[in-house]
């Protein structure tokens, strides 16, 4: 086991075996390290110490027994996404998870059921209908047809672990984590440092692959991307906000749209187009005015852009307080299982000694 664990530490971190030998000031050598992830050797109690300094990981994560795997994992990402990129992503996804899991069993909380409805999954062998299985997890949710103002709380409220990590190419993933002799838990990532309405657009099309069950033939990302518009953007609210049919929508509509419903002028428009509120002639105009504004290129920056702390998930952390005021853990445990420093956790507990 501890050769799965050590493989999965270096994944996360992006080092090669032999960066990580350097890393460890070539105590072994990248020869050795191998053996220990095939598992045809164990590192003396020194080397497994500066293992895990070097990779940011306890001891005690590396030794456990706890057989954690991602299942079903569909992500949102660019197409300059690599191989490497991906399987780090995934590392430290699980890595994450394993984290969050610890905490909740510290305080014998539930961790494995989340509140999936019991229409679910929905079928859809075309986009369009995603429309229905939005409408439907709203009502089973009972959200109604408002705005969701913090939508990373909300899917953690019904369940689902919602990580937030330092990516690039990707915005976000999903999936299972199956955990030996118990149900799996859901988890959500996305990338950390972007604009907030971008996160809540990735955590709705997340939120899709996990609710519908795509046809062969369906295309799977188109299916995710309307459930996505579909449940932030209820076509009943839209059309009363703007009409059922329009010749041409101003910027500056927009991007009072935007304000209410928390999501990007560009997942409007597209919502426009899909409802058939406008043509295609008027959404390639707007996409053209996109295009000359910088919108749709790196850092994606339209008017109004919502901070990225605003769509932030706080439950791991608000537990991690919890187990700590309560002496669960200590302050250094804290500190690495929110991978900060100590001194950073005192500033956000405004810590007196």
């Amino acid at each position: 086991m501890i050769g799965k664990r050590i493989k999965g530490a270096r994944a996360a971190s992006g080092l090669s075996l032999r960066a990580l030998s350097d890393a460890i000031n070539n105590k072994v050598s990248a020869q050795a390290i191998g053996k220990y992830e095939r598992n045809e050797d164990m590192p003396r109690s020194g080397v497994l110490i500066a293992l895990s300094r070097a990779l940011g990981v306890s001891v005690d994560f590396l030794l456990s027994d706890d057989d954690l795997e991602l299942d079903g994992v569909e992500f949102r990402k660019s197409a300059s996404s690599s191989a490497k990129e991906v399987a780090m992503i995934e590392a430290k996804t699980l890595n994450m998870v394993e984290k969050y899991l610890a905490v909740e069993s510290l305080l014998n909380l539930s961790s494995q059921n989340w509140d999936v409805p019991l229409e679910a999954p929905y079928w859809i062998s075309d986009p369009r209908d995603a429309e229905g299985a939005a409408r439907s997890l709203r009502a089973a949710w009972q959200l109604g047809h408002d705005p969701v103002p913090m939508l990373a709380e909300l899917l953690e409220e019904h369940g689902i672990k919602v990580l937030s990590l330092d990516v690039e190419n990707i915005d976000g993933l999903a999936a299972k984590v199956r955990r030996k002799d118990r149900h799996s838990a859901r988890v959500i990532m996305i990338k950390r440092r972007t604009w907030s309405e971008r996160k809540r657009f990735s955590l709705a099309h997340e939120l899709g692959h996990m609710v519908l069950n795509v046809a062969q033939g369906c295309d799977p990302e188109r299916a995710a991307n309307r459930f996505a518009g579909a449940f932030l953007i209820p076509a009943e609210v839209l059309r009363q906000e703007i009409g059922s049919l329009r010749k041409d929508i101003s910027i500056g509509e927009l991007i009072s749209l935007k304000d209410r419903f928390g999501v990007s002028i560009q997942a409007l428009t597209y919502r426009c187009k899909d409802l058939e509120i406008i043509n295609p002639s008027t959404f390639g105009r707007l996409f053209k005015i996109y295009k000359d504004r910088g919108w749709r290129d790196a850092p994606f920056e339209e008017p109004h852009s919502i901070a990225w702390e605003q769509e932030e998930p706080d439950r791991f952390q608000r537990l991690c307080f919890r187990a700590l005021s309560e002496g669960l853990i200590g302050l250094s445990r804290a500190a690495e299982l929110l991978e900060i420093h100590v001194r950073e956790l005192e500033s956000r507990l405004d810590f007196v000694a």
